[in-house]
């Protein structure tokens, strides 16, 4: 039972006293702002600017709601970590075989494929900003730059090198946001619920990616690289859960604004994916100047960036704990943990083969596996963690109360629609959609 399961405890934790002796203090530096400023990337960008440009304010609700449902989440996530002594994987095991012949494959496939996109992300401002160099070799050197700095930083480094892009990130996108001198009222009426006409997709789009991707289920891995593994940290892990998200969504507010105040008042259509971000750069310069304009490309680079490492990091140390389990080797393994073997694996996997997608067209059938698993990760996360938190699976005391397991059902039915949504658009390549 739960209750009876040792913690997972960082490695020497018991001979330091870490747990014992530190009374449990918050820091706006942790594992939230982490866990919030990796989920939120270029894709996440570009899916407000669009919003904003067509919409206005109008769904400035559904940000805030993607706000309140990633806290839930990640809530969640935290919750079973720390009142279990369980990794996220472990619970997943408990459910049935089933979860594992689902999460091998995707994290797999997902991260040849998201090195690629990751890296190109990060290349484009920089190739923007320096066109002597290539895009694809700007994208080589983002990935051994994210390479470099997780297979040879510890925990600590990383909390604090994410801290300063999300400063980065923060500045520029929110400083825009105010030189775009946003029509308050307008703004203020975007907090009443209403889908314009036909943005259902829009509005499910933005309440369900404000920083949401696998990185969610990182969570408590971070919480034990930062030495918070026992119930004693509960209150703690929730105000830095919650505060990272209210940054998180300060920030997608201000990509909103500049969608609804500069794109759309510039009467252009943004292209999809990250071009449209590199459009946008080119609409600032000619409004604002050179420096707001290069300013932006540096926001653009900042979110992308720590996307990588923050991948880089949570994702390999998710894949080192699936694989050391599949090993018959305990969460907590040294070959589990940051710098271990298995993690140093993914690390190489997420860099260096994926390299090969920038030399070849786009292969149809990878991208759709990826698409096709991916689409459903998010509804597997969230049903998931409805069955661990409630039960035997989990103290009592810890167990979902009714509003908890109704505000955890609302984000599955969310992200059962988003990830339908996602499923059909992955497929629709083999019916020549």
């Amino acid at each position: 039972m739960a209750e009876n399961t040792p913690p997972v405890v960082p490695e020497g934790a018991r001979e330091t006293g870490i747990d014992s002796a530190s009374p449990p203090k918050w820091k706006i530096v942790g594992p939230g702002l982490v866990v919030a400023a990796t989920g939120v990337g270029a894709a996440d960008m570009v899916a407000t600017l669009v919003a904003g440009s067509q919409y206005g304010y109008a769904l400035l609700w559904a940000v805030v709601l993607g706000v309140i449902l990633k806290i839930v989440l990640v809530e969640g996530a935290g919750r079973y970590t720390l009142a279990t002594g369980k990794t996220i994987f472990q619970g997943w095991r408990s459910l049935g075989k089933w979860t594992t012949w689902y999460f091998g494959p995707y994290i797999m496939i997902w991260g040849f494929v998201y090195g690629a996109t990751a890296m190109s992300s990060a290349a484009m401002p920089l190739a923007a900003l320096f066109p002597a160099l290539d895009l694809k070799i700007w994208a080589v050197l983002m990935g051994l730059a994210g390479f470099a700095m997780i297979w040879f930083g510890k925990y600590a480094f990383f909390e604090k090198i994410t801290a300063v892009f999300v400063g980065i990130m923060f500045v520029t996108v929110v400083g825009l946001a105010f030189i775009a001198a946003p029509n308050i009222g307008e703004l203020f009426t975007g907090l009443i619920p209403m889908i314009p006409e036909g943005g259902v997709v829009y509005t499910l789009a933005l309440a369900g990616g404000v920083g949401g991707t696998i990185t969610l289920a990182a969570y408590g891995y971070w919480l034990r690289e930062k030495g918070w593994y026992t119930p004693k940290w509960m209150r703690v892990m929730r105000i830095d859960n919650s505060m990272a998200y209210v940054v998180t969504g300060i920030f997608v507010i201000a990509m909103l604004i500049v969608g609804a105040e500069v794109v759309r008042a510039a009467g252009i259509s943004l292209s999809a994916g990250d071009a449209g971000l590199l459009e946008l750069g080119d609409v600032l310069k000619q409004k604002y100047g050179e420096v707001i304009g290069t300013g932006f490309l540096v926001g653009f680079w900042a979110a992308s960036f720590s996307s990588i490492i923050g991948v880089w990091n949570g994702v390999s140390l998710m894949f080192a704990d699936f694989w050391g389990n599949m090993r018959g080797k305990e969460s907590g393994h040294p070959d589990t943990r940051v710098g271990g073997k298995y993690f140093r694996f993914y690390v190489i996997w997420l860099t260096f083969p994926p390299m090969v997608l920038f030399l070849m067209d786009r292969p149809i059938a990878l991208i759709l596996a990826y698409g096709v698993l991916g689409s459903l990760f998010m509804p597997f996360l969230a049903l998931t963690l409805l069955g661990l938190l409630n039960g035997k699976r989990i103290p009592k005391e810890w167990s979902n109360k009714l509003h908890t397991n109704i505000a955890l059902g609302i984000t599955a039915l969310l992200f059962l629609a988003l990830g339908v949504n996602e499923l059909v658009k992955a497929v629709r390549p083999l019916f020549g959609g």
